[in-house]
């Protein structure tokens, strides 16, 4: 039976222990200030941004694709699956990327939380046809869900392989369990079957010991880098190695064990609480939800700072040449919506100093 999801009611949220303190106010600059351009409103939770020549397309945690033109147009894109979107707590329609030969085949992938005598995630891939998205295949399911930690977040890696970030799920031991899917990055080939150069042999676990990965990128040499929830504050920005143990839920910010990651960039007693994450000219922009920021990470310094802040929660952002766009998630239940929130923004990258 298909399922043709249109938009279901928000939910309200269960409270996340990654979420529960604010940044820390740091002196803002009327720089910081300036909120961008608006190219969309009235947008309902979005998560994932793609964007295509002038087209947006931009999934919504409630089960919907919609897809925006930069003049401001936008449309709510029919999505059909075997499946339906089971949008509670975290949970929902999450992940969304388009296929490296999306102009020629029209395909995409996509990460959503489903029932199925328990609650999980899957990642399936879906074809645009006509204004409608249809699902052709599921490449991975059962990946364990709750109604917080789900990840969520999907790349297409330089290699032309997809990754996956997922949550521990609520369950916390999990995310050091190789036999679970759960507080992993994951890597698949496009078609769904494991790379035979992942570091486990026959398993998709790319790395481990993770909380709630929700951000990936990649700098021009092939180096990755993750952002992370972390529990009570001590968010993580992680460079990520194939087959590496990133700690949780066993050490967080600088504490070490022998065989066990640090991360490159942790918020102490802070929250940023982080989302979508982008590589541009040697740093990292890091969507910041509880924090209400974008945060800019210089590698080679080893230092941040707020990039833009005062819209609220931000979920997710793409940067086109010197354009950064980015999306509000006020309407999720625990941000405080402005008129016409959620929106979607656009503002040229001024490359500051750091």
């Amino acid at each position: 039976m298909k399922y043709i999801l249109m938009g279901m009611t928000a939910l309200t949220l269960v409270a996340c222990q990654a979420d529960e303190k604010k940044q820390e106010a740091e002196p803002v600059t009327n720089d910081q200030m300036e909120r961008g351009e608006v190219i969309a409103k009235n947008l309902d939770v979005p998560w994932d941004i793609n964007k295509v020549g002038d087209s947006f397309y931009i999934s919504e945690r409630s089960g919907t694709i919609v897809k925006v033109q930069e003049d401001g147009a936008k449309d709510e894109m029919p999505l059909q699956l075997d499946k339906p979107v089971v949008q509670q707590g975290e949970g929902g329609l999450l992940g969304f990327v388009l296929h490296p030969d999306f102009d020629n085949n029209r395909l995409a992938f996509l990460y959503h939380t489903y029932e199925a005598q328990g609650r999980f995630n899957r990642v399936i891939t879906v074809k645009l046809e006509g204004d409608t998205w249809k699902e052709q295949g599921v490449l991975i399911n059962r990946i364990p869900g709750s109604n917080i930690h789900n990840g969520g977040r999907l790349e297409i890696g330089p290699d032309q392989l997809l990754y996956i970030s997922t949550g521990d799920a609520a369950n916390e031991s999990s995310a050091q369990d190789r036999n679970s899917l759960a507080g992993k990055i994951l890597r698949m080939n496009l078609d769904g079957s494991i790379p035979s150069d992942n570091p486990f042999a026959n398993s998709y676990i790319y790395s481990y010991g993770h909380r709630n990965p929700q951000g990936m990128t990649w700098s021009e040499d092939g180096t990755m880098y993750a952002a992370e929830h972390g529990s009570r504050a001590y968010d993580e920005i992680n460079l990520i190695k194939p087959g590496s143990n990133y700690g949780w839920p066993v050490i967080r910010g600088d504490e070490q064990k022998a065989g066990m990651e640090k991360p490159l960039f942790h918020s102490g007693k802070d929250t940023w609480a982080p989302s979508g994450l982008r590589y541009y000219n040697e740093k990292l922009y890091m969507a910041g939800l509880r924090g209400e920021q974008i945060r800019a990470f210089d590698l080679k310094k080893g230092t941040s700072r707020i990039y833009k802040d005062g819209v609220g929660r931000i979920r997710d952002l793409i940067i086109e040449e010197n354009v950064l766009y980015f999306v509000t998630n006020n309407t999720d239940g625990r941000g405080t919506p402005e008129p016409d929130d959620d929106k979607l923004y656009r503002t040229d990258l001024k490359d500051r100093s750091q």
